[in-house]
């Protein structure tokens, strides 16, 4: 089954240079459960012809917001909507998860309570995984026709369902301890509070779901897709 990922950001250099890209993470998570990839860097401008070009399809995090004025955006909204009304099988993560909210009705802001980092339970319909959050932005209010399937006190609507073919997820499976560190000595000193990179950076040796996540998108996948 061939998965299109749809990136909408770049790691940073310290990242990329060990772990590769955010297309490479997921393929590293999603590795070994019969799936194979092709990637558009939809951030810079390269869009897959039409929603078939693959089985499925996953967007990732991303630096920017899903409210920015960018001239990716509005494109990709349209290309979101065209899956949904098609019923094929879609993931997001992060921004992917925010920017499917906006797409379909939804709201997305700059969360009051400040930024999320780090190792984080996340309740799972009951289930609870830990999870590494990043984010400061999050969906506010949920589409009319999304159903939750994961929160957090800080994080009310965590995962979002679209009827049984589209669900998204705020935290980061792709994203492991060194991924994580370099985002804090990288990306959030200056931005994120110290306290908050502190604590997160004090947590790293933690362990995380990640392949329990991992499990249920590649399952996901397989039991959704139109082939």
């Amino acid at each position: 089954m061939l998965i299109g990922i749809l990136q909408t950001g770049h790691a940073p250099d310290s990242v990329r240079a060990r772990e590769g890209d955010y297309s490479d993470m997921f393929e590293t998570l999603l590795a070994g459960r019969g799936l194979t990839f092709r990637t558009w860097s939809v951030v810079d401008g390269d869009f897959p012809p039409d929603i078939h070009a693959a089985d499925g399809w996953l967007i990732t995090g991303s630096r920017h917001g899903a409210y920015d004025d960018l001239p990716w955006i509005p494109p990709l909204e349209e290309f979101i909507r065209k899956v949904h009304e098609a019923r094929m099988p879609l993931v997001g993560i992060c921004f992917g998860h925010q920017i499917v909210a906006q797409a379909l009705g939804g709201r997305v802001t700059k969360f009051p309570g400040g930024w999320s980092v780090g190792r984080t339970d996340y309740d799972f319909d009951g289930q609870t995984l830990s999870l590494n959050a990043w984010h400061q932005d999050q969906v506010v209010e949920p589409p009319a026709d999304a159903r939750v399937i994961a929160t957090h006190p800080c994080c009310t609507y965590a995962g979002l369902a679209y009827g049984d073919h589209m669900f998204t997820v705020q935290p980061h499976p792709e994203y492991g301890a060194e991924a994580l560190g370099d985002l804090i000595r990288h990306r959030g000193r200056g931005v994120v509070p110290d306290a908050l990179l502190d604590d997160a950076e004090a947590r790293l040796d933690q362990p995380t779901d990640n392949a329990r996540l991992a499990d249920r998108i590649a399952a996901f996948f397989r039991e959704t897709a139109h082939v």
